[in-house]
């Protein structure tokens, strides 16, 4: 698990928000940032062993997301880092003490 000094990246957590018309019988996804919205967190790659231990299934660029425990982030949340999206696929509270928590996170294309 990464130490508070490893955690070098500043990210933004969102969360699906309501859908907006598009003015032409569609809608548009929307995405709200959870509060707090900032938070640092430590990336590295992941490896197929440790997303096969994780119960996720590498298709695309996933990593291994650490930080402290924020009880908004679910598998339906998304994570920015300086501008790309990523979709996190798997969320542990690690030792279910709810103060770390680890990530796997695909990169959307």
């Amino acid at each position: 698990m990464a130490t508070r000094g490893e955690r070098r990246h500043v990210v933004t957590f969102e969360q699906p928000g309501p859908p907006v018309s598009d003015g032409e019988g569609g809608y548009t996804e929307t995405w709200t940032p959870l509060s707090p919205p900032l938070w640092y967190v430590s990336i590295r790659p992941a490896t197929a062993k440790e997303a096969a231990m994780l119960g996720t299934l590498i298709t695309h660029v996933s990593s291994i997301v650490e930080g402290d425990y924020h009880p908004g982030v679910t598998i339906e949340s998304r994570m920015v880092l300086d501008g790309e999206i990523y979709q996190v696929t798997s969320v542990i509270d690690v030792e279910l003490r709810h103060q770390r928590m680890q990530l796997v996170v695909d990169r959307q294309s």
